[in-house]
């Protein structure tokens, strides 16, 4: 899922006639960067929520997205030749955004359709479309993991960037002093010495995560409720079905004209 519905406030008057997700950032739409990458990874099939000037991202990107030729041979033979997108229009159903975890369970029965004999896909990918991070993998091997545990959500962290000093959540690794097995994400009290870090918006959850006892919106989000993520992210760390690592590529949370200009003035180099 291709998080775009929101308003960028702090990135006016530059929303005020485009989405953020479609500012450019290097010559293309700040998303495109996004659905590039998950054509490369092979990931069939995106789910993109709208609300503020959603219709330009729908003429934008329409309902397939394809990758253009790759100059390299063997990297063309292993990318997708098209991404399916579907849409869900929360500013059309209910006349604004309904916040993440609000727009996930609107989302859930395109992210997780039948697959047959009554089951129902349980994993999926979820990303901002206004964060650049363009050397990200989103690997079949990360998925295949995931689904072999028992975790809820599995988080990438980055270093805290200049606007979040204080970071999101902590992470559990043979440094934090305490018996926290390695790998967990933690939701540290304020008092709490041990480092955070940000979370990158990029996150691989179940459906389970939607649904009772850890949400309580109706399948499909029928009403429109609006719901955040962060609490039921910090309810599942408080009972350890939450699990992250730290990304250590290029990533900009692109939420002021200020981050946009110098990204596409100085962009961050690739790491070697």
């Amino acid at each position: 899922m291709l998080l775009a519905a929101g308003r960028g406030e702090r990135m006016r008057p530059l929303t005020d006639t485009t989405p953020k997700p479609l500012l450019p950032v290097r010559g293309k739409p700040l998303m495109q960067w996004q659905l590039e990458a998950l054509a490369r990874a092979g990931v069939g099939r995106v789910v993109v929520n709208t609300a503020w000037l959603g219709p330009q991202i729908a003429a934008q990107f329409n309902d397939v997205f394809r990758l253009q030729p790759a100059l390299n041979k063997h990297e063309q033979l292993s990318i997708q030749d098209s991404l399916q997108i579907r849409y869900s229009h929360e500013g059309q159903d209910f006349g604004a955004a309904l916040e993440t975890a609000g727009g996930i369970a609107r989302a859930l029965p395109l992210l997780c359709p039948p697959t047959g004999a009554g089951a129902r896909a349980e994993v999926f990918w979820v990303l901002a479309g206004d964060v650049y991070v363009p050397d990200f993998v989103f690997s079949p091997a990360a998925v295949a993991r995931f689904l072999a545990g028992d975790k809820l959500a599995h988080l990438w962290l980055v270093p805290n960037p200049a606007h979040n000093l204080r970071g999101d959540f902590g992470l559990g690794t043979v440094d934090t002093g305490g018996p926290t097995p390695i790998g967990l994400a933690l939701n540290l009290p304020a008092a709490d010495p041990r480092p955070r870090y940000t979370y990158s918006t990029i996150g691989l959850y179940r459906r389970a995560l939607f649904e009772p006892p850890w949400c309580d919106i109706a399948a499909g989000n029928p009403l429109g409720i609006k719901a955040p993520l962060a609490p039921l992210l910090r309810a599942a760390m408080d009972n350890g079905f939450v699990s992250a690592e730290l990304y250590g590529g290029r990533w900009t949370d692109v939420g002021t004209p200020e981050r946009l200009r110098a990204l596409n003035l100085n962009p961050p180099s690739a790491q070697p």
